[in-house]
């Protein structure tokens, strides 16, 4: 997704914004004897972390476990087909501060002890264009709500409004960034559990992504019903905060606040029937092309990687602009590496060109096999060029532009492009997941039979 400012995994331009955060770099030997070292501080079980960011608190939930014998962190987020938990293992600790490095991302949490189940310490992103910390504290034990303000009035909302959050609301959204740009989106709600405090899950979906996972609540702020979600991937930090307005909450008109520095408004009407532009329509091919031509290094050293090798020949294939950075090429990448497995024996290949932060061969490598072993990738990982959409579009000039990460095109059997799809609507989104893999498996099985 490419969200100006946002999401630097989503929108090929910023270099802000929330998403998974991964190793830093691979545990050392001291590291490793050090794990255990660090289990003092991080009691077994759930805990609600707090992230300070341009004077708001963005709240996130995670789990301690101990697997192994060694501690294992699970970053928790709701959304509306469930939850994820992502898994960050690589946890070290020197001297008194404790640091779990975050899933695939360049990022890690740097905590110590605060009292008696208490946590305090820094998000660190190594990857933003200048490394930044934000301050966070955490508690152990499971939040009665994720926001903790007053909550106590809100069965005095409009009866009507609560039954229609119960039953699942979609409003049709605009968004402006601080340079007074604006962009579509789709807000998907629904309301979750009883009793004084209402859960409330959710996501945005824009022409070029989703804000994954979104869970909040509604808490009574100045006197008015707020509107209160928030998601933490490791890489992404977002709070998207709204008072209810109308006799049934028909309009939202707030903030959405990402990572250190990230800001922008939204409006938001009910509209069951809101739609955004045919993602099948906004990359296309240059005049007179037909066909992609590349030749990148493999991730692999000395590998090289190109769509008119032998591998792929006579076969349908699919290619995957991703980065190791993007929550949702993370999206797409946790459905394509066992879809591939299942179905590369029907004649179908995938190859997915990185576009990392680094330009640096060795260090962009690293990443991109960090997240081959993570998701147990079985395609063929190149490294294409550094993550922004300039880089893109000229990594493969028969493109006219590249707008977002993931994007991901279809070639037949003769190697001509056939569809280029933007984007990649994740499992946070509901039924617009399972309408994503539907579209793609239709594609895929189009080209096969011809």
């Amino acid at each position: 997704m490419m969200m100006k400012n946002f999401l630097p995994g989503l929108l090929a331009t910023t270099a802000l914004g929330l998403g998974l955060a991964g190793c830093h770099s691979s545990p050392s030997e001291n590291d490793k004897a050090d794990t255990a070292a660090a289990a003092p501080a991080l009691k077994e079980g759930p805990w609600r972390g707090e992230l300070s960011a341009q004077g708001q608190k963005i709240p996130f939930l995670f789990e301690v476990k101990t697997e192994a014998g060694k501690p294992v962190v699970y970053l928790i987020n709701k959304g509306l087909n469930g939850e994820e938990r992502l898994r960050c293992d690589e946890i070290s600790a020197a001297g008194d501060s404790t640091t779990i490095k975050l899933h695939v991302f360049d990022a890690a949490l740097v905590v110590r002890a605060d009292g008696a189940d208490k946590l305090k310490g820094v998000w660190v992103k190594y990857d933003a264009k200048t490394p930044y910390r934000v301050p966070l504290v955490a508690r152990a034990g499971e939040p009665m709500a994720l926001f903790t303000e007053d909550g106590t009035n809100v069965n005095k909302m409009t009866p009507g409004y609560l039954a229609q959050l119960a039953k699942g609301a979609t409003y049709r959204a605009v968004f402006t960034d601080e340079e007074g740009k604006n962009y579509p989106a789709i807000g998907v709600l629904k309301m979750e559990g009883k009793g004084s405090f209402h859960g409330v899950l959710g996501t945005f979906l824009t022409t070029t992504g989703d804000y994954r996972y979104l869970s909040g609540n509604i808490v009574m702020r100045n006197k008015d019903f707020h509107l209160l979600l928030s998601t933490f991937d490791g890489n992404h930090a977002f709070l998207f905060d709204s008072p209810l307005e109308g006799a049934l909450g028909k309009r939202l008109k707030g903030h959405f606040y990402s990572g250190k520095s990230g800001h922008e408004t939204f409006t938001a009407v009910l509209d069951p029937k809101a739609k955004l532009p045919d993602a099948d329509t906004l990359t296309y091919l240059k005049k007179g092309e037909s066909r992609l031509s590349f030749k990148f290094p493999s991730i692999f050293e000395g590998g090289v990687v190109e769509p008119d090798g032998p591998r792929y020949k006579g076969k349908v294939v699919v290619v995957q602009l991703l980065g190791s950075w993007c929550p949702n090429c993370m999206d797409e990448t946790a459905f394509l590496a066992p879809w591939y497995e299942k179905n590369k024996a029907r004649g179908v290949e995938v190859i997915g060109l990185g576009y990392e932060r680094s330009s640096d061969y060795k260090k962009a490598s690293e990443r991109l096999r960090k997240l081959r072993e993570r998701y147990n990738i079985g395609y063929e990982l190149a490294v294409a060029g550094v993550a922004n959409k300039d880089s893109a579009a000229k990594s493969l000039p028969q493109l006219a532009k590249v707008l977002a990460f993931p994007t991901t095109i279809f070639l037949d059997k003769k190697g001509a492009v056939r569809k280029i799809h933007t984007g990649f609507s994740g499992p946070g989104t509901g039924k617009y997941y399972e309408e994503e893999i539907a579209g793609f498996n239709r594609t895929v099985d189009k080209l096969l039979k011809e």
